[in-house]
């Protein structure tokens, strides 16, 4: 495997991990504030809000399908 693929890789996961970080902290700051706007949540999505949440499935998604490429690289 080229150094120019491993370096390259890592830093898309620790780019992913920062975008993970950064999601955490955006939905964080948006319970913190309620406005007059903001309507009733449903109990499903209540009882499982990462889940439920199509950002942190993408980039979960993402990083599982980059890691067993990585792992595949490796491997080859």
């Amino acid at each position: 495997m080229s150094v120019y693929i491993t370096v390259l890789s890592f830093i898309v996961v620790i780019l992913l991990l920062v975008s993970l970080g950064y999601t955490f902290y955006v939905t964080k700051q948006q319970k913190e504030l309620k406005g007059e706007y903001d309507g009733p949540i449903p109990d499903s999505v209540k009882s499982h809000p990462y889940l439920r949440n199509p950002i942190f499935l993408s980039m979960l998604i993402a990083t599982v399908l980059i890691l067993m490429y990585i792992v595949y690289l490796i491997a080859k």
